[in-house]
């Protein structure tokens, strides 16, 4: 940089993340969009890449993605908000709402949180990718996931799992005589001021939602997994930005008490309540990953810098943790 000029730390910051993300666009190795807040202000936003190649779309900050296992933090939002208006706890077991669930009787609402339930994960059955692009009913989903056998004793051990979070969802649709979408928007969008976040359906390009891809010498088009599949485990939809704000809403105390926040904070084999830890050099994040189809997510908080960062894509050919590290290295003065 030349003696004299007047390019400040974030416009340096700014060029240097623009070309990281060009080179990534030029050599077809992600489309997606990025943010990042700093003490609740969006101090980075990024969008590379299609929506819609077919159609010929180009991304924007407002394109949305299907988030994948990110609604799982929604979801847990939502459960300790039930907790605290006293219309379920964590301690009851699942047996009333699932009988057929093997151990339902030992399973509580807090192990299903903490994948400590020992209830197979019906993503990972052989036969999954034959039907995920077909409807499913409640009574469907919980004969999927009652037909396998306990993994473990409850409370035993900690293996992650969306059918917990397929049950938590129709536990919190009981529990206030309410659908899930109702609920994301009453409790969370509402509330904060989502603009481009609600539950998913089928793709609709017209609407600046984002289809998925995968590399194979060009951009394929993924098949959709039917949102009534993975419902609070992986169904929700949502921007970069919405995401940051969604962070900074959760860990600045807006939804939930400090008492519920502290629930999802206490990390045991990995996972806490809807949350992982992510070490970043020596400061500590929370937050969550997603992965549904072509779909890629990540988003953590940082309490250090007070920083959100949130990425989508609908396109990868590349580590997104590297996307990552790059990203976070330019706001806390890591880069080369």
């Amino acid at each position: 940089m030349k003696k004299g000029s007047h390019l400040n730390h974030s416009d340096f910051l700014h060029s240097k993340l623009d070309k990281y993300f060009q080179a990534l666009d030029d050599n077809n190795k992600f489309m997606g969009s990025v943010a990042v807040s700093k003490q609740g202000e969006i101090v980075y936003l990024k969008s590379i890449g299609f929506s819609d190649i077919e159609n010929n779309i180009i991304a924007n900050k407002n394109s949305k993605y299907r988030i994948g296992s990110i609604s799982k933090t929604f979801t847990a939002v939502l459960i300790l908000k039930a907790v605290e208006e006293k219309r379920l706890t964590l301690n009851q077991s699942i047996d009333k709402y699932f009988p057929s669930v093997k151990n339902a009787n030992k399973i509580t609402v807090k192990h299903l949180l903490n994948h400590r339930s020992g209830i197979f994960n019906f993503t990972s059955n052989s036969d999954y990718f034959t039907w995920n692009t077909q409807s499913k009913t409640e009574k469907e989903m919980v004969e999927i996931i009652s037909k396998s056998e306990s993994e473990f004793e409850p409370d035993s051990k900690t293996k992650y799992s969306n059918s917990n979070f397929v049950l938590l969802t129709y536990i919190l649709e009981k529990a206030f005589q309410k659908s899930y979408s109702e609920l994301l928007q009453a409790h969370i969008i509402q509330p904060i001021g989502l603009q481009n976040t609600f539950f998913g359906g089928k793709i609709d390009s017209n609407k600046n939602e984002c289809k998925s891809y995968h590399f194979n010498g060009n951009w394929e088009v993924e098949p959709e997994t039917d949102m009534s599949i993975p419902l609070g485990a992986g169904g929700i939809v949502s921007t970069p930005s919405d995401l940051t704000k969604f962070s900074d809403s959760l860990f600045g105390g807006k939804l939930l008490n400090d008492k519920s926040l502290d629930l999802m904070k206490k990390i045991r084999d990995g996972y806490g309540i809807g949350l992982i830890q992510v070490p970043f050099y020596d400061k500590i994040g929370f937050g969550h990953t997603g992965g549904i189809d072509g779909f890629r997510s990540v988003f953590f908080y940082f309490k250090d810098g007070d920083i959100s960062y949130a990425l989508t894509s609908n396109a990868t050919n590349y580590e997104i943790n590297e996307i990552s590290i790059a990203v976070l290295s330019a706001f806390y003065g890591k880069l080369n």
